[in-house]
């Protein structure tokens, strides 16, 4: 019995099941994805069907290759579909992870900022009582004329 040696990296082995590139695929299903969505897909389709239509069912009927229930245009759009749900679950998959991402970034700068603006409302709390203690210019000189006042002591009363 021999046992794995941390030390040493391990033996490359050959795997049976191809390798792919899970961010690669994901980017072409969402093109895949945001295509089957839009107005030009349609259009496409529609022509082609109708032209599928139109050539099974007017051709002669030797250059006739799907006769008229169109079993193998039905085969053919199921396949379609088949492959299109799943890409396009894919797609919405990778967008919500991208949305959960924004999310979590969004609220962490959310509590960023809510945590600097309480600190700031409090350093201007701050600032203010440190305002409050200060003496104000008009309150100087009223104390300073009382003062004047009381070392003056009581004038003398007029006498007429």
């Amino acid at each position: 019995m021999t046992t794995e040696r941390l030390d040493q990296p391990r033996d490359l082995r050959r795997q049976l099941r191809p390798h792919y590139d899970p961010e690669a695929f994901g980017r072409l299903s969402e093109r895949i994805a945001r295509f089957l969505g839009t107005a030009r897909f349609l259009v496409y389709m529609t022509v082609f069907v109708s032209m599928w239509i139109a050539w099974n069912a007017l051709a002669p009927g030797h250059l006739r290759f799907d006769p008229y229930p169109f079993i193998f245009l039905t085969l053919m759009l199921s396949l379609q579909a088949s492959y299109a749900a799943p890409l396009i679950l894919l797609a919405q998959n990778r967008q919500d992870d991208r949305d959960r991402v924004q999310y979590e970034q969004d609220r962490e700068t959310t509590d960023r900022s809510q945590a600097e603006i309480e600190y700031l409302t409090r350093e201007i709390a701050d600032l203010r009582m440190s305002v409050n203690e200060v003496v104000t210019r008009d309150y100087l000189r009223a104390e300073l004329s009382r003062l004047l006042d009381e070392l003056r002591g009581p004038e003398p009363a007029d006498s007429d």
